[in-house]
């Protein structure tokens, strides 16, 4: 599996997917940070970063799948899938070395952001007034929440031989899990049992895990759905026995 780790993050550093993600990422939210009225903290006048935690959800809804459209559809592509697949490992091996170099991938674009954290710390008034341990929790929350998109890409990837089509579907099912079973929830004919659905999607253990609060509910959850992803994504490639 460290070979495959190794050899998929390498991968991406000696192409400009990379270099895109992380430049696209850092100006998006440095922009909305610092730049544009509505979300700038210089005019809001208070030391936090909830723009950045807010924004970047989405931005990840599609810089996420990305990365990971070629994990797969690349290697279907090519006709190097099948010899892949002859080498000793197991699926799972192959597909947790595909995941967690995009995983590896997407926090190295999150890293640098923490230049802003710092920014803002300094910027407080006194230097320092900033809620610390909410922080944490937000970027606790970044990390599962980038681990469950991940997930969902290779998933995406592992399905088509396409890498356009990968991207489309890792975006709709990233936008569906994120905030689409909150949007359901809203419907009238759920009744009482709306805020059990919204429970479903991402959005609702995300913003209780940007709180500062570490619930193991929330962090069950996010292992849950990376879980079966993964596990979908074995099922496809075993798929090719049948």
């Amino acid at each position: 599996m460290l070979a495959i780790l190794k050899k998929e993050f390498n991968g991406f550093l000696n192409s400009l997917i990379a270099y895109i993600v992380m430049a696209v990422f850092l100006v998006a939210i440095g922009m909305f940070m610092w730049v544009f009225p509505d979300s700038n903290v210089l005019d809001y006048g208070y030391a936090d970063m909830q723009t950045l935690f807010n924004m970047a959800p989405w931005l990840f809804l599609f810089l996420i799948p990305a990365i990971t459209m070629r994990t797969f559809a690349e290697e279907k592509r090519e006709g190097t899938m099948e010899l892949l697949l002859t080498k000793p490992i197991t699926d799972l091996q192959l597909i947790l070395g595909k995941y967690f170099a995009a995983l590896l991938l997407s926090l190295l674009a999150l890293l640098p952001s923490l230049l802003y954290y710092y920014s803002v710390y300094e910027l407080g008034n006194p230097v320092g007034n900033i809620d610390s341990a909410a922080v944490v929790g937000s970027y606790l929350g970044l990390v599962f929440l980038a681990g469950v998109f991940t997930a969902i890409g290779v998933f995406a990837s592992s399905v088509s031989d396409n890498q356009i089509i990968s991207f489309v579907i890792a975006v709709f099912l990233c936008y569906i899990i994120y905030t689409g079973f909150d949007l359901i929830a809203t419907l009238p004919l759920w009744g009482t049992a709306g805020y059990a659905i919204s429970q479903l999607g991402i959005a609702f253990h995300y913003s209780s895990i940007s709180k500062g609060l570490i619930d193991s509910r929330d962090v069950l959850y996010f292992l849950s759905v990376i879980t079966l992803m993964v596990l979908g994504t074995k099922l496809v490639l075993k798929s090719r026995k049948w």
